[in-house]
């Protein structure tokens, strides 16, 4: 995966490389799923985590001690047949990404394709 454009993204990229080594294999994985899908997005750190937008923001990526939350700002509207998306709030749903498996697993890409659509 290429560096981050954004300086405080690659910071981040960075710090999470020297503490968890597979935390950032996750990171840079998702990140690519989003870039494959969405060339264009930009990224920025919001909330203590990579925030990622295409003209409106769609979606972020936040370390958890267990996890990696993805969460899709629209969460709600998405087609989501299996129940693989976690929260109740009003808008937002999530993915828990504890391992490499849970990336194709809780299928990220079929969720992604979706998150522009739904802005």
């Amino acid at each position: 995966m290429k560096k981050s454009i954004n300086e405080k993204v690659q910071e981040f990229l960075d710090e999470i490389m020297m503490i968890d080594d597979e935390k950032f294999k996750i990171l840079q994985i998702l990140r690519e799923i989003v870039f494959a899908n969405y060339p264009k997005t930009e990224e920025r750190i919001m909330y203590g985590g990579i925030m990622f937008s295409f003209e409106e923001d769609f979606g972020g990526l936040f370390i958890r001690k267990n996890h990696i939350s993805f969460e899709f700002i629209n969460g709600f509207t998405m087609n989501d047949p299996k129940k693989l998306l976690e929260g109740t709030g009003k808008y937002r749903r999530h993915l828990k990404i504890k391992n490499l498996a849970d990336i194709e697993n809780k299928e990220v890409d079929f969720f992604v394709k979706q998150a522009k659509l739904k802005i």
